[in-house]
C-alpha cells in the first residue's frame, strides 16, 4: 500500500500508542475523584497540558481537552460569540475555512450574528488591508486557518495577529490542525487568543483533540453537566488520550525542521511529475504554501474516477478535504481562487508525510503514466 492521504489522516505512532495504553493500564481513575487514584489521574492531566503549553510558546493559556479539532473549533467560535453578543454581533472569517468553522459561523448568521466572509487571491491568501477596513466596533472575533487543508494555502497568521493586538475587544481564533508539527507554532508570540488542534493529524489517536484558551478569555460553555475542564466541557475527562496527544505533539515537533526539509523535497519531485502532463493543472501555490499538500485540478477527468483507477493499484490519496469529500459539490475553496466549475469539481489532493519515500513517488510515476492512457 502507498498512502498519500496524510492531510486525511496519520497512522498512529507507536510510541504515542504505547503511552495511551500505558496510561489506560495505570492511571484510570476519575480525574475528578478527590481519593489519592483520582488524584493521580489528575496529576497525569497536568503534566500533558504543560509539556503542550511548552512545545508551541503557550505559558499563558489555559488546555482544554475535546474529542477533536471540530469540536474544539465550536467551542472556540460559539464560545466566543454567545459570551460576547452583548457587546458586539460581527464575526469576521474566510472563505476558504475547513467546514467545522466556515459551517459554525453561519449558523451564528442564521442567529442573528453579522459576518463578514473575506475573499482571498488566486493563492489562497486574504488581503491584510481587506481585513483591516472590515473590522468594526463590533467585532468580536476573527477566525481562520493557519494552513489550507485543501490546497495548503499558508495564511499571514502572525502578521494578522499583530493588526487585531491593536483591537482588545476582538479574539484571534485560529485552526492550526495542518499548521502543527510542519510548521513553526508559538502561540503567544503571534498573538493568537484561541487554538484548535487535532491528534490524528499529528501521528495521534482519533477522537483526541485540544482547544488553548490564552488566560483571560471567557467563553461560554457548549457541553453542559459537570465542572471539568475549567467549566467549559462537560464529562469525565479521557486522561489517557490527553497523555498520548502530548506525546504525539512533542515527537512531531522534536523531528519537524528535519522533516520540513525532507517533505519540500519530495514535494518539487512530485510537482515535477505532474507537471509533465497538460491536463493536471497543480493548484497549490509556489510560494506561501504547506509542501505536505499538493492539490490539483484534471481536465476532462472527474477526481472521483482518478482516485478508483490509482486504488486498484493500491495507492491512496483524496478527491478533496475528507470532511466534504462525499459531497458532489464544486470546492468552496477553489471556487475562491478563480478556478471554474470543471476545474473546482475534478479535484485531487497528494498529501505527503515524512514517512513518504521516493520509492512510492517513483511507483506514483509509473503508475500515473498507466491511469493516464486507460483513461484517455
Amino acid at each position: 500500500m502507498i498512502y498519500f492521504d496524510y492531510t486525511s489522516t496519520t497512522p498512529v505512532r507507536e510510541e504515542v500508542l504505547e503511552s495511551f495504553i500505558k496510561t489506560n493500564k495505570n492511571f484510570w481513575g476519575n480525574p475528578s475523584s478527590l481519593h489519592k487514584f483520582g488524584v493521580l489521574s489528575d496529576n497525569i492531566l497536568a503534566l500533558a497540558r504543560e509539556q503542550m503549553r511548552q512545545l508551541i510558546d503557550a505559558k499563558n493559556y489555559e488546555v482544554v481537552f475535546t474529542g477533536c479539532a471540530t469540536e474544539a473549533s465550536n467551542l472556540a467560535i460559539k464560545g466566543i460569540a454567545y459570551k460576547n453578543a452583548y457587546r458586539g454581533k460581527h464575526i469576521i472569517t474566510t472563505v476558504v475555512e475547513h467546514p467545522s468553522v466556515f459551517h459554525t459561523i453561519e449558523t451564528l448568521k442564521e442567529e442573528g450574528f453579522d459576518v463578514s466572509v473575506l475573499q482571498v487571491d488566486s493563492n489562497g491568501r486574504i488581503n491584510l488591508e481587506e481585513l483591516k477596513n472590515t473590522i468594526r466596533k463590533d467585532t468580536i472575533l476573527v477566525s481562520m486557518m493557519y494552513v489550507n487543508n485543501e490546497i495548503g494555502t499558508i495564511m499571514p497568521i502572525k502578521e494578522v495577529g499583530d493588526l487585531l493586538k491593536k483591537y482588545h475587544k476582538i479574539t484571534f481564533h485560529v485552526d492550526i490542525v495542518q499548521a502543527l508539527g510542519k510548521l513553526p507554532v508559538y502561540l503567544n508570540e503571534m498573538n493568537i487568543d484561541l487554538a484548535s488542534l487535532s491528534a490524528h493529524k499529528i501521528y495521534g489517536l482519533k477522537g483526541s483533540g485540544a482547544l488553548f484558551i490564552r488566560k483571560g478569555i471567557n467563553l461560554t460553555p457548549q457541553q453542559i453537566g459537570g465542572t471539568q475542564e475549567f467549566h467549559l466541557r462537560a464529562g469525565t475527562v479521557d486522561a489517557p488520550s490527553a497523555v498520548a496527544l502530548a506525546k504525539a505533539m512533542r515527537l512531531i515537533i522534536e523531528d519537524i525542521d528535519n522533516n520540513y526539509e525532507y517533505v519540500v523535497k519530495l514535494n518539487q519531485r512530485m510537482r515535477n511529475i505532474l507537471s509533465m502532463y497538460p491536463n493536471i493543472i497543480i493548484n497549490s501555490p509556489r510560494e506561501h504554501c504547506s509542501p505536505f499538500i499538493i492539490n490539483c485540478s484534471l481536465k476532462g477527468i472527474k477526481g472521483e474516477t482518478f482516485v478508483h483507477a490509482f486504488e486498484k493499484h493500491e495507492i491512496y490519496f483524496s478527491t478533496k478535504s475528507a470532511c466534504s469529500s462525499k459531497v458532489n459539490e464544486p470546492s468552496r475553496v477553489l471556487k475562491a481562487i478563480g478556478l471554474d466549475d470543471e476545474l473546482t469539481r475534478n479535484e485531487i489532493r497528494i498529501s505527503l508525510s515524512h514517512l513518504t519515500t521516493y520509492h512510492e513517488i517513483d511507483t506514483f510515476e509509473e503508475v500515473l503514466k498507466e491511469v493516464i492512457e486507460e483513461l484517455k
